[in-house]
């Protein structure tokens, strides 16, 4: 297997690190937002400079909060004390097929070698409640994958998640974390989790340092799961499960998404078959993911734009008026729109849009969604 190797990023200085975690922890500050302003205001210094003027222009009641220098470098010495370390996108150790992903978080935690980031990933996801049938064929994916090049991704889950960390343990596994990268969960997965540390694997994290897993997090950290690989493999899902929200980002992120049948009689199968249904590639063995995804190895797609600070602040953009802010808003509403369909609407300079919606976004009132399009909250 040969894969081009991934373009080189430069390092964050210490003070860029510690402006950039301020800014993604800033209140409604996402990764989409985050690139925004960075494009606008050149780096993240001058971008929480501009916040509060930003959230007020959008009609927001005060100036948002923004993230306190002291609690950025607290989360910072959180890090140290847990072996982490944050890595900005665009820097060597993020990993290359994650930057091709829809809003790649700026910032990851990494807790871990790096080495298993580099490479071709694929994910392996299903059931927690698995069969013995379901644990074996997704620990021999694993490992035939893993003995092909291939870092294999999971959320750390009991049930099939754990089965394919396990079997990757000798070639290479990631763990996403739906909270801090300190936080191991299930607790249960601790033992297996110390263990993909010692054998040269890593947890990867958006979420901030000492927070507990929510329900609404595990859908995030399913895009990056997703995001990350060239493709996920669902191994045992029920019709209504967290590997099908995997698959579906996955599909939304143009990656291949590929399922093992199994028994029209289990109801753990019931995704799975309906994945094979809606078109999602049949996989009984490594040679099936491996023929669909080696197209994909000689090149990495064109890169969207990294992330990257200029060297001095920009000039800041020229402020909207109200005319130009009342023609972006009438075009508006709660059906997602691209945003090149909003200039080409509207006749605003593009530049002029980016701040209109900014101060939208900050102020509560815009929502973000794949395929770059937003929508009136």
């Amino acid at each position: 297997m040969t894969v081009t190797e991934p373009a080189k990023g430069v390092r964050l200085t210490d003070e860029q690190r510690l402006a950039w975690l301020r800014l993604i922890r800033s209140e409604r500050v996402g990764p989409a937002t985050f690139r925004t302003l960075i494009n606008q205001y050149g780096t993240a210094t001058a971008a929480l400079a501009a916040l509060p003027g930003l959230a007020r222009r959008g009609g927001a009641s005060g100036g948002g909060d923004i993230a306190s220098h002291a609690d950025a470098e607290a989360e910072m010495r959180a890090a140290e004390r847990a072996s982490a370390r944050f890595v900005g996108m665009g820097e060597p150790d993020y990993p290359p097929w994650l930057r091709q992903a829809d809003q790649p978080p700026p910032l990851l935690a990494v807790r871990g070698a790096a080495a298993p980031l580099a490479g071709p990933a694929v994910a392996i996801v299903g059931s927690r409640n698995a069969s013995i049938a379901g644990l074996k064929i997704a620990g021999q994916l694993a490992r035939d994958l893993g003995t092909a090049g291939f870092t294999i991704i999971s959320g750390l889950a009991r049930g099939i998640d754990g089965a394919a960390h396990k079997a990757a343990l000798e070639t290479g596994t990631i763990a996403v974390f739906a909270g801090g990268v300190d936080m191991v969960y299930p607790a249960e997965n601790e033992d297996l989790f110390a263990m993909i540390l010692q054998s040269g694997g890593c947890a990867i994290s958006e979420m901030p340092m000492g927070l507990e897993p929510r329900g609404r997090d595990f859908p995030r950290r399913n895009r990056i799961i997703a995001g990350a690989s060239l493709g996920t493999i669902v191994v045992e899902a029920a019709k209504r499960s967290g590997s099908l929200i995997t698959a579906r980002l996955a599909l939304e992120q143009n990656r291949e998404v590929m399922a093992v049948p199994g028994s029209p009689l289990d109801p753990r199968a019931g995704g799975t078959n309906g994945l094979l249904k809606q078109g999602a590639r049949i996989v009984t063995q490594a040679r099936d993911v491996i023929e669909a995804l080696s197209p994909l190895l000689d090149h990495l797609p064109a890169d969207p734009g990294l992330i990257a600070e200029s060297e001095a602040d920009a000039p800041p953009p020229a402020e909207p008026d109200n005319s130009d802010r009342g023609r972006v808003v009438e075009g508006l509403g709660p059906v997602p729109t691209e945003i090149d369909e909003i200039i080409r609407h509207t006749g605003v300079p593009a530049r002029m849009v980016r701040v209109i919606l900014l101060e939208l976004d900050l102020a509560g009132k815009l929502e973000h969604h794949p395929g770059n399009r937003v929508s009136l909250i």
